[in-house]
């Protein structure tokens, strides 16, 4: 049998993820677009989904920025076991 949710969140209250407080000021304007845009409930949760999507975003680079390395390395009008992509991709353009 199952544990109740009451036990888990009991279980877990003091295993939560470790917080740090921050203190910083911010342009007022700026602020008050993020608070209208985002519409969380809490500044704290403004800035956490504000640094959320920074590392999605550094995250994303970091991927985009290994497939230019990837094509750089192996140009695609360089034959290879499949033949070669910049034909196949020509031709699938035409379909």
């Amino acid at each position: 049998m199952g544990r109740s949710p009451r036990f888990v969140a009991e279980l877990w209250h003091n295993r939560g993820m470790p917080k740090v407080r921050l203190s910083t000021t911010v342009d007022a304007d700026l602020l008050a677009r993020a608070r209208a845009t985002h519409g969380g409930p809490t500044d704290a949760s403004l800035l956490e989904a504000a640094l959320e999507a920074l590392l999605r975003q550094h995250r994303a680079a970091e991927v985009d920025r290994a497939y230019l390395e990837a094509y750089r390395a192996a140009p695609v009008d360089i034959d290879d076991q499949w033949g070669d992509l910049a034909s196949f991709l020509d031709a699938a353009s035409r379909r």
